[in-house]
């Protein structure tokens, strides 16, 4: 026969016991309580967008930048994801003309925009200037943010033929001249890692006619 003192039982284990039995009953109601008060997400949202010459209608979430809408939805993969906090430049697309950081702008805020990105410049067959100028001056090394630039370049020279000023003219209501001081302040906000910076001040100043 069994000693009776085996089946002894603490008050403290008593209490320690019935806690634990308390804490793994409730555990699967708070967490089903937690997950019903979990705010649901934004319904999709239509936006129609004209994307490289090409009319493009989504349903997005509205919290979609411009940047993941076209990676991710449109596959096209050329614009690039650097920093993400619009620092880098690699992400920059033309939206009616005008140069942006894709990963700062939601996609809805675009309904009816004409967007071009690099695939929209030119063809391998039939390059953009800009991009030919770039090939013919090394304006790149490991080619993640070539894209970016050479959209920012296109936008920079046609911002100085507009006579948009920059902080480098001396006379603000004078034209803007395409010289490399020009070209390189407005290229500031792209960022190239390689430090393939004079390269690309060649192939922009090629493509403008002037001297870097």
């Amino acid at each position: 026969m069994a000693d009776s003192s085996e089946f002894t039982v603490s008050r403290r284990g008593v209490i320690v016991g019935g806690a634990a039995s308390a804490m793994a009953a409730s555990a699967p109601a708070e967490a089903q309580t937690k997950r019903s008060t979990m705010p649901a997400d934004p319904p999709a949202m239509p936006v129609t967008l004209k994307v490289n010459g090409k009319a493009q209608t989504l349903s997005l979430d509205p919290r979609t930048t411009l940047l993941d809408t076209l990676r991710e939805h449109l596959h096209l993969t050329g614009t690039k994801k650097g920093c993400d906090h619009g620092q880098c430049g690699a992400c920059t697309v033309l939206v009616n003309g005008e140069r942006i950081n894709s990963c700062l702008s939601l996609a809805l805020q675009h309904e009816g925009d004409s967007i071009t990105t690099i695939e929209g410049l030119g063809t391998p067959e039939k390059l953009h200037p800009m991009q030919a100028a770039f090939v013919r001056h090394d304006g790149y090394q490991c080619g993640y943010c070539t894209p970016g630039q050479i959209c920012s370049a296109v936008a920079v020279l046609d911002e100085i033929k507009r006579g948009v000023p920059s902080h480098v003219q001396a006379d603000l209501t004078a034209r803007p001249q395409a010289s490399g001081m020009e070209m390189r302040e407005r290229m500031s906000g792209n960022i190239c890692r390689c430090g393939a910076y004079s390269n690309i001040a060649d192939a922009m100043a090629d493509v403008a006619g002037a001297k870097a």
